[in-house]
Formats: structure tokens, C-alpha cells, sequence
């Protein structure tokens, strides 16, 4: 029985280093992307790239690995090609552009404005955000939201009632009531800080699980009572972050738009623990100083 149970053992921690091992791996891959990139990106090497192309034909011919030279600059080209639209996604978060709708019987004859918006989270770009407007007022050119990718936190509807209203009608007109203007320029400027907001609230959840060390899939199992075993996103505004403790104790932050910490409730077996939550919150509303008092409450345990 003691043989089966260590060699139980012994394989489960073949199996932990192997995957660390794989992890390892993958990083020094990404890590090895990376600096091909920036070797590819550097005016010393394009100076070299553009050499090899303007030399004579019996310099060519002296080269021993043809095929290589060739897929260097087939490389550098792809990388040239990706430098330039990530300089254009960074100095241009929003793009509008025309689509045709192909349904007969869409509205405008079919004319939808586009509107696209970058994300950028942890130095990468994230998938873009659509919207899409149209105009269905006959003899009008208001704008209308049609289609949109956006998730259920930012608050389109609101943004849209306020900055692109639908125009009176022909009764409210007569009653002397005056027709809002739209202001599309400042629709998109506000949609798009909710959105940053929205993903700025979402990376202050990840950056407190990252400095708790919960993003370690190797953490030890046996961890202390004032340990923290989850860190977790609580509502679809990401305002709100759940925090659990090892001895099952529950604790809730509460954040403004911008991602500040406005409130902290944390639970006991008993109810309120109002001693753990004094002692974690107070005049502190930056999150780097709740995730600083979170550490050294963890390791006062």
C-alpha cells in the first residue's frame, strides 16, 4: 500500500514539473517572437534586408542559403506590415466606415455607418468593438443605433438617448416643442471612455488576483486562515470584485467607474466582520493599497 501511494506520488510530481516544463517552454517562445520582432524592426537590420536587394547578381550567387535570405524578407515585410497597423490602431481608436445592408428591405437604402473601437489591455490589442448606425427616419438625417458588439455593461441605450435623439414628430413639432440635434462626435467620445472604463475596471480585477499570486496554477493547497483563495468579477459592470478567504470568510469591493475602491463588506461565520474590514479599508481608495493591506493581512495569518 505504501509503494502504490509513492508511486502516486512520484508521478503526480513528474506530471507538476512537466508542466511547468511546458510552460516554461511556451514562454521562452513568446519570448523568442518577441525579439525576432524587434530585431526585424530595427533600422539595422532593414539597412541590411535593403542591401542584400540592390547587390549584383554574382553576389547573389555567393549566397549559400537562397531560401533563407528570401524568407527573411518575407518576414520583415510581415513585420513591417504589422508595425504600421498597430501605429494606425493606436493613433486612431475609432474608425468610421461605410457597410451596405443586403436585405431589400433595409431601411436607407441599405447606408449603415460603421463605427469601430480599439482596445488595448496589458500591451495587446483586444478584439474591436462595432457599432453600427443607421438612418430610418424618412426625410430625416438623424442616426439611429442598429447593430452593436459591445457587452451589456457599457450603457449604450442611455448614451444614445442623450447625445443621438430621435426626432419629434410632426405633433410635438406643432405644439411648439423644439427638435434636439444630434451630436455624434460626442456620442463617440463618450462611448468609447465607457468602454476603456469598462476594461480598466476588468484589469484592476486581474492585477489584484496577479499581486495575490491566484493566477498560479501550482500554489500550494495547505494555505493559512487569512489566506486569499479567489479573487473574482461579481456583477456584468465589473464594479464590483468577491473576495473569499481560506477559513471562508467573503468580502465585496465596491468600485466607482474609473476603478477606485469606494466600499468594503466583508463577512464572517457571524455576520459582519467589522474588525477585518476597518482593518483593510479605511482612507485608502487607490487598489494597489487594498491588495498591499490584503498581503500583509494574509501574512499576519
Amino acid at each position: 500500500m505504501a509503494a502504490v501511494t509513492k508511486e502516486a506520488t512520484s508521478a503526480r510530481k513528474l506530471d507538476e514539473e512537466l508542466e511547468q516544463l511546458k510552460a516554461e517552454a511556451e514562454k521562452l517562445r513568446s519570448m523568442l517572437k518577441i525579439q525576432c520582432s524587434t530585431i526585424l524592426s530595427s533600422k539595422s537590420m532593414q539597412s541590411m534586408i535593403k542591401a542584400s536587394e540592390s547587390a549584383s547578381s554574382s553576389l547573389r550567387r555567393r549566397v549559400k542559403n537562397s531560401s533563407s535570405a528570401a524568407k527573411l524578407k518575407k518576414c520583415s515585410a510581415e513585420q513591417h506590415a504589422y508595425v504600421q497597423q498597430c501605429v494606425y490602431r493606436i493613433s486612431a481608436p475609432v474608425t468610421a466606415f461605410k457597410v451596405h445592408d443586403p436585405d431589400p428591405n433595409a431601411v436607407d437604402g441599405g447606408h449603415v455607418l460603421g463605427l469601430r473601437f480599439e482596445i488595448m489591455s496589458r500591451g495587446q490589442f483586444l478584439r474591436p468593438y462595432y457599432v453600427m448606425l443607421n438612418r430610418p427616419f424618412a426625410g430625416s438625417k438623424y442616426l439611429r443605433v442598429h447593430r452593436h458588439t459591445l457587452p451589456p455593461a457599457v450603457p449604450l441605450a442611455g448614451l444614445a438617448a442623450q447625445h443621438l435623439p430621435t426626432p419629434k414628430s410632426a405633433d410635438d413639432r406643432n405644439g411648439g416643442e423644439s427638435a434636439r440635434g444630434q451630436d455624434l462626435d460626442r456620442f463617440v467620445r463618450t462611448l468609447r471612455r465607457e468602454i476603456v472604463r469598462y476594461h480598466n475596471r476588468l484589469g484592476v480585477s486581474a492585477d489584484l488576483r496577479r499581486r495575490l499570486g491566484l493566477h498560479d496554477a501550482s500554489r500550494s493547497t495547505s494555505l493559512p486562515e487569512n489566506s486569499i483563495v479567489e479573487v473574482g468579477i461579481a456583477d456584468i459592470e465589473a464594479k464590483q470584485i468577491k473576495v473569499t478567504w481560506a477559513d471562508e470568510r467573503s468580502g465585496r469591493l465596491t468600485m466607482d467607474d474609473d476603478g477606485n475602491v469606494q466600499k468594503l463588506v466583508v463577512f464572517g461565520s457571524r455576520g459582519r466582520d467589522w474588525e477585518t474590514t476597518k482593518e483593510l479599508f479605511g482612507r485608502y481608495e487607490r487598489m494597489e493599497d487594498i491588495a498591499q493591506r490584503l498581503e500583509q493581512h494574509g501574512a499576519a495569518g
